[in-house]
């Protein structure tokens, strides 16, 4: 029972940042939007909170920070695919080499190369009162971050808000035919710019529940490729809120049996184990893209006549 609830509360805590960002990830992609910046989004978030937590002694004033920073990071992605109509693929790419080297000379700055690491306020584990005194699932689904209830919890809001509502609508349908919504009246590039600022604030949130959620420091590089997890939880999740929760429960098995292959002490290269999630990811994607169906005009830039 112990190993089962140890692996559920494993899996739930590697999903949580896939799923904060993916949820984001869902307005942009909709709206044909194609941002591989993802993983530079989270890195740049991941150093962010964990300044504004060593600054302010808070971990939720580090995840502002995290996300007001990010969310300038994607008004530069959105300034040059939107406006300037370059490509997402392109841009997406500078935006990960940018961060890539900003993150690693503003921690040397700031933190220095000594092996000592500063203290700094984390996202600690928070029962629920009653619920997590249930025998097995108790502390495998109710003993998390305030974060990872608000995760889960935003889903059906998502969800909502991509269904039910009129800037859902017209954000699917921006994806579809952003020239037929134009002929109607409806703002194309202000739609794109909101949902990119939406995948850059959730993404600031996802990188910072990295560096204090699932460690309690910044350490270069520290996503690892967890950016094209989440695009590839987007294929996987079929571009739909309640699909990306489960897929990112799915990558983030993967994570939680890495771990536990590590801690087993089973005599596997740790190298091989760290392949898993990885091998996963394209396993989910080379069988799933044929059933996922993305927007018409996704990473097509809209240049009105």
């Amino acid at each position: 029972m112990d190993l089962i609830t140890s692996f559920i509360s494993s899996d739930i805590r590697t999903a949580t940042p896939l799923l904060i960002a993916g949820l984001g990830v869902v307005f942009s992609a909709r709206a044909g939007i194609v941002n591989i910046g993802i993983e530079g989004f989270m890195l740049l978030g991941a150093l962010m909170g964990v300044i504004g937590s060593y600054l302010c002694g808070s971990a939720f004033v580090g995840a502002l920070f995290a996300m007001a920073f990010v969310m300038i990071l994607s008004s530069v992605f959105a300034f040059f695919t939107i406006n300037i109509k370059a490509d997402q693929t392109v841009v997406g790419t500078a935006i990960n080499i940018i961060s890539m080297g900003l993150t690693i000379t503003v921690n040397r700055v700031m933190f220095g190369t000594n092996t000592v690491i500063p203290q700094i306020k984390v996202f600690t584990p928070v029962p629920i009162p009653i619920l997590s005194k249930i025998p097995v699932i108790g502390q495998a689904l109710f003993n998390h971050p305030i974060i990872t209830y608000m995760a889960f919890l935003t889903v059906p809001i998502a969800w909502y808000i991509m269904n039910k509502t009129h800037y859902g609508l017209k954000i699917r349908a921006v994806g579809e035919n952003p020239r037929a919504c134009d002929t109607v009246g409806i703002n194309v590039s202000k739609l794109r710019w909101s949902s990119i600022l939406i995948s850059g604030l959730m993404s600031g949130l996802a990188g910072a529940f990295v560096s204090m959620g699932q460690l309690s420091f910044f350490v270069e590089n520290m996503i690892a490729g967890r950016g094209f997890m989440v695009l590839a939880v987007i294929v996987f999740g079929n571009y739909s809120p309640l699909g990306v929760m489960i897929a990112a429960l799915v990558f983030g098995a993967g994570d939680a049996v890495m771990y536990r292959l590590q801690a087993a002490n089973t005599g596997i290269p740790y190298q091989i184990s760290m392949l898993l999630p990885y091998l996963i990811t394209i396993f989910a994607v080379c069988g799933f893209i044929k059933k996922s169906k993305p927007p018409a005009s996704s990473g097509i830039a809209y240049i009105r006549e």
